[in-house]
């Protein structure tokens, strides 16, 4: 037996809950034989014992006939960033969700909406608009007014659809274009989640302005983000810069908790056809590049337009629709994501 066979053998365990294996998670650190006994020393931060014994037992499983011995660690410091901001949390929020993509035009902002009025069902939940050169909050809500302050000068977020919400154009209610350099930009992110009372929250829902710019790197610099989720769109070009962001994920140790492909299918709203319009599998390729789910796939259809136009997400408008159906399903695999939520390194 030796150290590359034992290594391709973890490669075909996969973490609890998850559908990639512990060796792309960066949680086999160290593989050893001695005295006929083989030594697997595994990272990995996470206080779920019941999923450490399940990774235990299936080591042991598929490494029959053989002697093993088994050593947990906890990760070491991560050293390309720093470390004290990416442990920041905002108070009395338990998951904190990053919705991104490479660049516009994919439905970002309808899927964020659409994904946190779901989760709201059953959750108490916040979305928070961070693009400030862009905001697009406001008109998929229909909200025009801005937010009050607490006597400590917190903003209050405002309440709709039963959602917390808030963005940069509740703020410049004027719609004066932002001209704006990044170390400005990155305060004001920051003053996001510092200067709102966002209160007790199971999910903020961040929707990012596309590409990896300020915005992002204050974001992935400053909190201890649960998880990114990532919406291309099928066709080739739309998955190039998609890349792009995923990486960047990566890079700084945040984990992608999936990805969403929008306007996967044209869905005729009379006789509920399927018609591709754009080529490619974009969803599908870039979920099995990152080794992570594939949460979902949303059709185009042209009640989506028209629910954005009223400023009423569309899940509260269509509740029976397939693609409400495809919402409830994804929010109920990011739940079920979060719960078995550990950190890993890339």
């Amino acid at each position: 037996m030796t150290k590359e066979k034992i290594l391709n053998i973890l490669k075909t365990i996969q973490y609890p809950g998850f559908s990639r294996d512990i060796v792309s998670f960066g949680m086999v650190k160290t593989i050893s034989i001695e005295n006929d006994i083989i030594n697997v020393s595994l990272s990995i931060n996470t206080d779920n014992q019941e999923n450490l014994k399940k990774v235990e037992s299936e080591i042991i499983k598929k490494l029959k006939n053989n002697k093993v011995s088994i050593n947990f660690e906890k990760p070491e410091k991560q050293t390309n960033i720093n470390q004290e901001n990416v442990k920041q949390n905002i108070p009395q929020i338990k998951q904190i969700i990053a919705i991104a993509s490479g660049k516009g035009g994919v439905g970002k902002s309808t899927i964020a909406l659409n994904l946190a009025t779901t989760l709201s069902k059953t959750n108490k939940v916040g979305l928070l608009d961070l693009d400030i050169y862009g905001p697009s909050l406001p008109k998929l809500v229909n909200v025009n007014t801005q937010p009050q302050m607490t006597n400590e000068k917190k903003l209050i977020p405002i309440n709709k659809f039963n959602m917390k919400l808030m963005s940069f154009g509740f703020i410049n209610t004027q719609n004066s274009p932002t001209i704006w350099r990044g170390p400005m930009v990155a305060r004001m992110t920051q003053q996001f989640f510092d200067d709102v009372e966002w209160g007790d929250l199971d999910y903020l829902i961040l929707d990012l302005p596309p590409g990896t710019g300020d915005i992002q790197l204050t974001l992935v610099q400053k909190l201890a983000i649960s998880g990114a989720i990532i919406i291309t769109t099928p066709q080739e070009l739309a998955l190039l810069d998609v890349r792009k962001g995923a990486d960047m994920f990566k890079k700084v140790n945040t984990p992608v908790l999936g990805v969403i492909e929008n306007m996967t299918h044209f869905l005729c709203p009379h006789c509920n056809k399927e018609t591709q319009i754009f080529p490619g599998k974009g969803g599908e390729e870039e979920s099995s590049r990152l080794n992570v789910p594939l949460l979902g796939k949303i059709f185009l259809n042209p009640d989506i337009a028209i629910s954005a136009e009223n400023g009423v997400p569309y899940v509260l408008n269509h509740e029976n629709s397939v693609i409400t159906s495809e919402y409830d399903k994804m929010a109920q695999q990011i739940s079920s994501i979060l719960n078995n939520k550990f950190s890993y390194k890339s």
